[in-house]
C-alpha cells in the first residue's frame, strides 16, 4: 500500500479553490478548521437552515450557508453528515446546483460503493477519510502532528482528482502521519466489517456476555462491570500503542497464560466462520439494503435496540461508578 506525505502533496491545489463543507458534527468542525488553518481561505460550511450547530461554526470564524447554496458556489463540496442522510442531500440539494466539472468528496465509501449515490459524470469524486475521530483529527493538528488518512478516486473527468484529494488531505494535517490509497469499495467493506464483527458490534457483545456471566454466577455487578468493562480501556490503550505483543509484554504471566489457554475457548473457529457471514452480507450488499430499508421505515430496530441496551444493567452499574471517577470527565470524547 503506498504512502503519501506532506513532501508529496501540493497545498495550493486546495488552497486556490472554493471549498465548502457540509456538516460541522465531529469530522465537519475538524475539516473546516483545520483547512482554514491550512490557508484555505475561501471555505464555508453548509447547514441546513435552524441546524444548532450554526452557532458553533460562526464562532469559528466560518461562514455558514444552506447546501443548496454552497453547491451553487463551491469548487469542491466535502460531504460529512451521516451516511444515511447524503442520498437526499445530494440528489435534492447538491445534484441540481452544483457546477458543472466541480468536485465532490466523502469521508466514507458507503453511499458511493453502494450505487446509492451516482454523481454526474462531469464530477471529479474522491474520498479522504482520517483514521480517527473528528476531535482527534483536530487536536493532532493543534499541536503540530496529524492523523493517518485513506485517500480513493471514483471519477476522475478533470485528471486531477487524486492530486486534489492528497492536498485536501494534507490541508488535514494527514499527511504528516502518512496518507495510504486505497479504494472506495476496500474502505467501505473493511470499515463495516471491523465496526460490526471487531469495535462495536463484537467488543459491545462480549462485554455484555461477560458482565453477565460474572453476575449470573452471583458476583457483585460493580466488580463485573470493573472486570468486563471499566478495564478494556486499559488493553485497547497497550493494543493501540503496540499491538498484541505490547499487551502481553504489559501484563502478567498468569494473565498471557489464561489469554493463550482460554481465550481460544471463547474466541474459537466457530466465530471466525460467523465473522465471514458478516463480510458476505457486506460484500453482497446485503447489509446495505437493510440499513436503507430499515432508514425508510422510520429506524424501528435500530430506535429499539438502543433503548434496549440503554436500559441494561451494566449501564445503570456504569454510571454510579463513573461517578466515582471524576477525573474521568476530563478530556471527555463524547459531549452528550
Amino acid at each position: 500500500m503506498r504512502a503519501y506525505y506532506d513532501q508529496d502533496a501540493d497545498l495550493n491545489l486546495i488552497k486556490g479553490k472554493k471549498v465548502a463543507i457540509v456538516g460541522y458534527g465531529s469530522q465537519g468542525h475538524a475539516h473546516a478548521n483545520n483547512l482554514k488553518e491550512s490557508g484555505v481561505e475561501q471555505l464555508r460550511v453548509a447547514l441546513r437552515p435552524g441546524s444548532k450547530t450554526a452557532q458553533k461554526a460562526e464562532q469559528a470564524g466560518h461562514t455558514v450557508v444552506t447546501p443548496e447554496e454552497a453547491a451553487e458556489w463551491a469548487d469542491l463540496v466535502m460531504v460529512l453528515v451521516p451516511d444515511e442522510l447524503q442520498v437526499s442531500l445530494y440528489t435534492e440539494k447538491l445534484a441540481p446546483n452544483m457546477k458543472e466539472h466541480a468536485a465532490i468528496a466523502f469521508a466514507h465509501g458507503f453511499n458511493i460503493h453502494y450505487r446509492l449515490i451516482e454523481p454526474r459524470p462531469d464530477l471529479d469524486v474522491f474520498m479522504i477519510a482520517p483514521k480517527a475521530p473528528g476531535h482527534t483529527v483536530r487536536n493532532e493538528y493543534t499541536r503540530g502532528a496529524g492523523t493517518p488518512a485513506l485517500i480513493a478516486v471514483e471519477q476522475n473527468p478533470s485528471g486531477q482528482a487524486h492530486d486534489v484529494a492528497l492536498a485536501y488531505a494534507a490541508g488535514l494535517g494527514c499527511a504528516r502521519a502518512g496518507v495510504l490509497e486505497t479504494t472506495f469499495r476496500e474502505e467501505t467493506e473493511t470499515d463495516l466489517f471491523g465496526e460490526q464483527s471487531v469495535l462495536c458490534g463484537g467488543i459491545s457483545q462480549l462485554v455484555r456476555a461477560g458482565y453477565e456471566t460474572l453476575v449470573e454466577a452471583g458476583y457483585q455487578p460493580e466488580m463485573a462491570y470493573f472486570e468486563c468493562l471499566h478495564e478494556v480501556k486499559l488493553i485497547v490503550d497497550l493494543m493501540y500503542e503496540g499491538g498484541l505483543r505490547n499487551v502481553r509484554y504489559s501484563i502478567s504471566n498468569t494473565a498471557e497464560f489464561g489469554d493463550y489457554t482460554r481465550g481460544q475457548r471463547v474466541i474459537d473457529e466457530g466465530v471466525k466462520e460467523r465473522m465471514k457471514g458478516v463480510l458476505e452480507d457486506i460484500q453482497s450488499g446485503r447489509f446495505a439494503k437493510e440499513w436503507v430499508l430499515e432508514c425508510q421505515a422510520g429506524q424501528p430496530q435500530f430506535k429499539a435496540e438502543r433503548r434496549r441496551w440503554a436500559e441494561h444493567e451494566i449501564e445503570q452499574v456504569g454510571e454510579k461508578l463513573r461517578a466515582m471517577m471524576p477525573w474521568m470527565k476530563e478530556g471527555k470524547l463524547t459531549q452528550e
